[in-house]
């Protein structure tokens, strides 16, 4: 039986009592589009197959399926506190979670969107939030370090990791796509160089950006693991390779944080 594949970030590794991974699509059971390890209940995959998917994914990771959580997410800047397990039909709406419970693995779904890891090991504090471009702009990444603060976590202390996520190379967007930005800050301009390609088009820099507003947050402590998730097809699950290719539908990976029982 194939296991669920993770890479890990070197700082945050060497927390003491929290473990992460960030799950590549490789050691599932899904097939065609969804294959290999789809984790996303809300893709059309088989529920079968995801939740085999999932189960591989908890014994990877030394916790069970019933632990292993993620969240209704809705690109909000949403945060809530984890103290028990919730059930797969009863998912929060929310796009950060944080938990001061060990064994509660905090999963984040993503395809492209960025994947943040946190974790105060003085504390015994973590946290994950899911950073697409609008909860990026809405900060969720700050709503999350201050639902962490609220357990006793400090910004000194926290330890960031950004997981797999569409690079800049492979994020075309529309001008009024970057004219969002711009209204937030002119100094947001560092973040798009124009496309070579198509007129009136720019290539967005979402690590670089998150990255960015972690550290105008005060997190000295923070790093981008450079895994093109539209790029490297064999690792990940991409939203935008999928619209490239008008395929019908797409996996997602799981991103996982939690304190060691």
């Amino acid at each position: 039986m194939s296991q669920a594949e993770y890479i890990q970030d070197a700082q945050l590794a060497a927390q003491s009592g929290v473990f992460h991974g960030f799950i590549t699509r490789n050691g599932g059971v899904s097939t065609g589009i969804y294959a290999t390890l789809n984790a996303g209940r809300g893709s059309n995959d088989t529920p079968e197959a995801v939740s085999e998917n999932r189960r591989r994914i908890a014994e990877a990771v030394n916790t069970s399926p019933q632990q292993l959580l993620s969240l209704y997410q809705v690109h909000s800047d949403r945060v809530i506190d984890v103290t028990t397990p919730f059930a797969d039909d009863e998912k929060p709406q929310a796009d950060g979670m944080v938990t001061t419970t060990r064994g509660l693995a905090l999963g984040i779904l993503t395809a492209d969107c960025a994947p943040v890891l946190f974790a105060d090991a003085q504390a015994q504090v973590i946290g994950a939030c899911h950073a697409g471009w609008k909860g990026a702009v809405a900060n969720i990444m700050e709503h999350t370090l201050q639902a962490m603060e609220k357990h006793g976590a400090e910004r000194k202390h926290i330890i960031a990791a950004i997981g797999p996520c569409i690079a800049q190379a492979s994020y075309e967007v529309d001008a009024a796509f970057r004219e969002r930005f711009l209204a937030q800050s002119a100094k947001n301009s560092r973040f798009f160089i124009r496309s070579a390609k198509r007129e009136g088009h720019y290539h967005f820099d979402l690590p670089a950006y998150v990255l960015t507003q972690l550290q105008i947050s005060g997190i000295e402590n923070a790093n981008v693991l450079a895994k093109d998730t539209c790029f490297a097809e064999n690792a990940f699950f991409s939203n935008r390779r999928r619209n490239l290719r008008n395929e019908a539908d797409y996996g997602r990976q799981i991103s996982v944080i939690m304190l060691e029982p």
